[in-house]
């Protein structure tokens, strides 16, 4: 699979679109949203942009600092991010620190700018796996063609899984499918009458740590701690932390989305 398009002198990789059209799409979809809750314009504009660029960052840097062995003599590679190497875990980091202080500032809840945005996030990740895709990463163990065949796959899946004479597991594809059907599992539980505020970012966290978790067993690319799988180690500590929303807001009233979002203080 050719991880670029060439326009005469202009070269353009695939990986870049795909993130792009996952930041527009999320982004759009947050903005919408946040119309819906009498949310200015200003504030989510704003949020999403520091958010979307401190994030990048954010997921470049972890991605940078578990792969230092090769960058340290490699550091102008270091800011060529057009060619793969961000890390989704260090995105949530750094993103979710931005929302934090960006949402102190002007008195917003963060859990309820948190419930607006985590639907747009992981529909962003879904799109954004057809990158890697492209890139030939983020894929499982080598397998055979008759068993990629037997999964019923498309061909251009199939051949995008034969990477320099192997064939390989798409896990990119099972983690793009998980999250698109999380994403429409987040928006049910968004739109439910009667809901609790953090509801919908516990649910991401439950569910993305879940998928990622086991997701992680077959990849063979994994971001290592000593003997351990970085991307598990945030999976688990994604799934207790959402645990720990329900049960804390658990104790809390009912609300209906618009009179709650209402009544955000900016």
């Amino acid at each position: 699979m050719n991880p670029v398009i060439t326009l005469g002198p202009l070269t353009i990789h695939w990986y870049s679109i795909f993130i792009l059209i996952g930041i527009l799409i999320g982004g759009k979809l947050a903005i919408v949203e946040g119309e819906k809750r009498n949310i200015p314009k200003d504030f989510t504009y704003s949020l999403l942009f520091l958010t979307i660029f401190f994030g990048i960052i954010g997921a470049r840097i972890y991605f940078v600092i578990f792969n230092f062995d090769y960058y340290k003599t490699n550091l102008v590679e270091i800011f060529m991010i057009w060619k793969g190497g961000l890390a989704i875990h260090g995105g949530i980091i750094a993103g979710l620190l931005t929302i934090i202080i960006y949402s102190k500032k002007y008195n917003a809840k963060v859990l309820r700018i948190l419930d607006i945005i985590t639907p747009s996030l992981l529909l962003a990740q879904a799109i954004g796996r057809w990158g890697n895709f492209f890139n030939g990463e983020a894929h499982g163990p080598e397998t055979t063609l008759q068993n990629l065949q037997n999964m019923h796959l498309p061909n251009f899946i199939i051949d995008g899984m034969h990477i320099n004479g192997t064939y390989y597991i798409p896990t990119f594809l099972y983690e793009s499918v998980l999250c698109i059907i999380g994403f429409t599992i987040l928006i049910l539980i968004r739109n439910y009458k009667n809901i609790k505020i953090g509801y919908t970012t516990a649910t991401y966290l439950i569910w993305y740590g879940i998928i990622r978790f086991f997701i992680e067993m077959e990849r063979t690319d994994s971001l290592m701690l000593v003997n351990l799988k970085m991307a598990q180690i945030m999976s688990i500590i994604m799934i207790i932390t959402g645990i720990v929303i329900f049960i804390i807001k658990r104790k809390g009233i009912l609300y209906h989305n618009h009179e709650n979002y209402e009544k955000i203080n900016f």
